[in-house]
């Protein structure tokens, strides 16, 4: 009941102004994201590099409004990558990007809109040696959202797709995507969905998981596993192993200022670990989908407003 109250208030323009405009919020947010500037996402790819952890920096902003935001997102990804070279970072990072940002969501023209702005991004990103990943949003962007990744995959293969475990129709574009040289991240899914598209109770989120984990290890694809579950990342080692995968040949993927000791420890074993790393000015919705996401994140930001 609470991840759904809180996945509705980060649609909600009134809750939005309440919560930005508090000023204790700041201190909640920053555990959640690297900051509002690309200083701040260089140091933070910086910090993450020193301790054998590779990157995906997401340039914040969801609520894309007319053609002229969009490219301004855009432009700021193409400069994002410009400095990621220029700091010689881009072995180490590469970049997230939500299409609802480059426009996707705006009438008649929003998906080919989308297509343009994703392509100068991935264009600027080949040039200077370093990959880009769709991040998937809620089920009714999910079609568009794959028919922009074929048009991307044909001139550029190494685009990465994201899929949601807990949409149904998951382990089906598990199969399609499972194939060589596609890139694929697997996440439970933060949005609110309905019964009719997606498991709305979390054993069966945590299935669908394990059944799409063992499709995409056993295909030919490089899976990204996305989870802080403990149980989650076993699940995806023993696939790995079922399917004779050695390290490097998949990775582990969590968010920026989550468990970040199990991140370390894993890369200190030697896995292949990468942190989802989110900056900007626009953090509202990706910060309430991270409350909504753990009981223990809504106590870390009550704790912080009380000053605790």
């Amino acid at each position: 009941m609470l991840s759904t109250l809180l996945l509705r208030a980060s649609r909600s323009p009134r809750v939005r102004q309440a919560v930005v405009g508090f000023p204790v919020t700041r201190r909640v947010v920053d555990r959640f994201v690297a900051g509002e500037s690309v200083e701040a996402a260089i140091r933070t790819v910086r910090e993450l590099a020193a301790d054998g952890l590779y990157a995906t920096l997401d340039h914040l902003g969801e609520d894309t409004h007319d053609a002229t935001q969009a490219t301004a997102i855009r432009n700021a990804y193409v400069e994002l990558l410009t400095v990621l070279s220029r700091n010689g970072l881009t072995g180490c990072a590469e970049v997230s990007v939500k299409l609802s940002a480059l426009g996707q969501g705006l009438p008649e023209i929003g998906e080919k809109l989308a297509l343009e702005n994703a392509r100068a991004i991935c264009e600027a990103a080949e040039a200077v040696g370093t990959t880009v990943t769709l991040d998937m949003e809620d089920h009714t962007t999910v079609d568009s959202t794959l028919r922009i990744l074929r048009e991307l995959r044909q001139d550029h293969p190494w685009v990465g797709a994201v899929l949601q475990s807990m949409l149904l129709r998951t382990p089906q574009d598990c199969r399609d995507l499972a194939h060589s040289g596609s890139r694929v991240r697997l996440v439970k899914g933060a949005y609110a969905e309905p019964a009719e598209v997606a498991h709305t109770h979390k054993p069966d989120v945590d299935a669908a998981y394990r059944r799409c984990a063992e499709i995409l290890m056993a295909g030919g694809g490089y899976p990204m596993i996305a989870s802080h579950d403990p149980r989650m990342i076993e699940v995806a080692g023993w696939a790995a192993h079922a399917a004779g995968r050695v390290r490097g040949q998949y990775e582990f993927q969590m968010l920026y200022g989550i468990r970040t000791d199990e991140q370390r420890r894993l890369a200190g074993s030697g896995e292949r670990v990468r942190v989802y790393v989110p900056f900007g000015t626009d953090w509202y919705g990706y910060f309430m989908r991270r409350l909504a996401e753990r009981p223990a994140n809504v106590t870390f930001f009550l704790r912080a407003l009380i000053g605790r």
